[in-house]
């Protein structure tokens, strides 16, 4: 159904057998939609470096609204959607890899996408993630999930187990130790070629039909800033990505992983968090009721 819709919403034809890649949420640095972006220039290159690559056909799906003053957080978005207009029309990958940025993310195609979603993602920078519930109902649905240890990810990890859970990235003490040493995003780009190279296409207006300014603020910020660590991340999330492919490549794995994230999800229902709400913050007791013997 989630396919129908995105042919029906984008015009993007996407295999239902593909491993469904997605990330819907708010759109802002922290949340780093733009370090998934680097990934997915990253595939598209060896993917047309060497075409008999073996990799997983992957859809990558976002989701997600900028506040309206947030000009990089827009700036994400044109990238992502600058991303697709390439990828999806460049006949060398064959149809492996596409990506769809679904517009309106609501209540509404959210019920399509939730159930549909085999790899969940949730890169936030580490401590910057307050809890996260989209990440709970991915898990519910079966969906696998790749992400830090932040937010509500690392009680997910602790529920599935660390071994049905694609972890990836710096920690919370890391990246405080980072800051505290004097981080230089100019050290990654020195060390991961490939990182440099997919800067360098965004830079050179692959993604923007030719315009190289349009990027510029986004590519600048990253290379002299880079607040949320996106770079320090890449690659750690990209050889995390190389397993998340291996092991969608085994079928039986992944299936077992996929129920074992359904069945392991009862802790986060909102039964418990009413609950423990009442017990621990509003101090609300049960009241007895007693019915009008003529209503019954």
């Amino acid at each position: 159904m989630l396919a129908r819709y995105i042919r029906d919403h984008t015009g993007v034809v996407v295999d239902p057998a593909a491993l469904f890649d997605v990330q819907v949420k708010r759109i802002h640095e922290y949340k780093r939609q733009h370090l998934n972006a680097l990934h997915i220039i990253t595939l598209y290159n060896r993917l047309r470096r060497d075409p008999r690559m073996d990799a997983a056909p992957r859809c990558c799906i976002f989701g997600g609204k900028a506040a309206p003053g947030y000009y990089l957080a827009k700036l994400i978005i044109r990238l992502i959607n600058g991303v697709a207009e390439v990828v999806n029309n460049d006949p060398s990958v064959g149809g492996r890899l596409k990506v769809v940025f679904v517009p309106n993310f609501n209540v509404k195609n959210s019920q399509l996408i939730y159930p549909a979603a085999d790899l969940s993602e949730q890169i936030s920078t580490a401590g910057k993630e307050a809890s996260g519930t989209g990440n709970m109902k991915f898990m519910m649905n079966g969906a696998l999930t790749i992400g830090t240890l932040d937010g509500a990810n690392v009680e997910i990890r602790e529920e599935v187990g660390a071994e049905n859970f694609f972890l990836f990235g710096l920690t919370v003490e890391q990246v405080e130790q980072l800051w505290r040493e004097g981080y230089r995003p100019a050290r990654e780009l020195e060390r991961n070629p490939e990182l440099t190279q997919v800067l360098e296409l965004i830079a050179a207006g692959t993604f923007s039909r030719g315009d190289r300014e349009i990027f510029r603020p986004l590519i600048d910020n990253l290379r002299n800033y880079d607040p949320f660590l996106v770079l320090a991340d890449y690659a750690e999330y990209v050889a995390c990505q190389e397993r998340v492919d291996a092991t969608w490549q085994d079928s039986e794995r992944w299936t077992r992983m996929s129920i074992l994230n359904t069945a392991r999800s009862g802790k986060f229902s909102s039964d418990r968090a009413v609950h423990e709400y009442c017990d621990n913050i509003w101090a609300a007791k049960p009241v007895r009721i007693a019915l009008d013997a003529t209503l019954s």
